[in-house]
């Protein structure tokens, strides 16, 4: 019985959405031109549940390329109107258009001559009314048997929102680096901001051994760096080949006569590198798809003295993983 209720629910608001797609029209387009056309911010406005439900669209848009905040049309009539600006465009949502607290803030609105985008359930409603442009948000029924709690109402209501968000997105361009930069603090925003450089091993950290060092001698400047790996470098610094303690357990397998050798005989020429510029996302991608741990790190795209060297380490630690 109770999953019987679930799938009536979720049945009774996906036909909502999808009832949605019928009534999309040039009023859409039209909100989405006065969307662009703004100068200013876009204020969202509602009571209630649909008041929840613009606190979420505006957090959508803002965080999708357009300056939206919440106004509470209840704080609003008490002094927070002044949050209003000549250059706004309104967003006023209300499932029956005659909210009281959304209406009495309505002839501000107008007298502003602010651009009202309203939407409601009642296109003949005093709020679908005093408009610019009305989207019909209007469900056959509500999910709750009652027909009392919103319930398919909100739900069409947020995706109608999300839907404005998404074409305004479209339409100036987004894209996940502008997203990032919104979301810094987020796993998403260090995958798209953080660049290699930011992370590197750089100077004297950087693990470097001459060809004609011993191996035996190699491995103080691997142990000492402690990254596992050192690059070996020809008197111009320029980089020649790498060694790996996973190098070393290969070598000892043939004893410890090789403790003995020139690094530049074990080493591995054509070491897997990336520029100091990408994203630290891609040098992951990277060592992920060679099964390395360390990259060198270079200025250019043929350059051959590097600048830096950057470990799963340095990755982890800056939650780009």
């Amino acid at each position: 019985m109770l999953i019987e209720t679930a799938k009536r629910v979720l049945q009774v608001e996906a036909d909502a959405i999808l009832a949605l797609q019928s009534r999309l029209d040039g009023a859409f387009t039209k909100a989405i031109e006065m969307i662009l056309a703004c100068r200013g911010k876009v204020v969202v406005t509602g009571m209630g549940k649909s008041g929840l439900i613009c606190q979420k669209i505006a957090a959508t848009m803002a965080s999708t390329g357009t300056p939206t905040f919440f106004l509470h049309p209840a704080e609003g009539i008490h002094g927070d109107l002044g949050m209003l600006a000549k250059r706004d465009v309104v967003i006023a949502i209300s499932n029956s258009g005659e909210t009281e607290e959304v209406c009495r803030i309505l002839p501000v609105i107008k007298r502003m001559g602010l651009p009202l985008i309203a939407m409601s359930g009642n296109p003949k409603s005093t709020l679908a009314i005093a408009g610019d442009v009305h989207l019909d948000i209007s469900v056959a029924e509500e999910a709750c048997p009652l027909g009392l709690a919103p319930t398919a109402s909100t739900t069409a209501t947020l995706a109608m929102g999300d839907a404005l968000a998404v074409a305004l997105l479209e339409e100036r361009g987004f894209k996940a680096e502008d997203f990032a930069l919104f979301h810094p603090g987020g796993a998403l925003g260090k995958r798209l901001l953080l660049r290699v450089e930011d992370l590197m091993n750089q100077g004297p950290d950087i693990p470097l051994v001459t060809p004609e060092t011993l191996l035996r001698d190699a491995l103080f400047e691997i142990t000492s760096k402690k990254l596992g790996i050192t690059g070996v470098v020809d008197a111009q610094q320029r980089l020649l080949g790498v060694f790996t303690d996973g190098d070393l357990r290969r070598i000892m397998e043939n004893g410890l006569d090789s403790l003995q050798k020139p690094i530049s005989e074990v080493m591995t020429t054509s070491p897997k590198r990336i520029l100091r510029r990408n994203l630290a996302a891609k040098a992951l991608q990277i060592m992920e798809s060679h099964s390395i741990t360390s990259l060198f790190v270079f200025a250019e795209e043929q350059g051959t003295v590097p600048v830096g060297i950057v470990h799963l380490h340095d990755l982890l630690k800056a939650g780009v993983v």
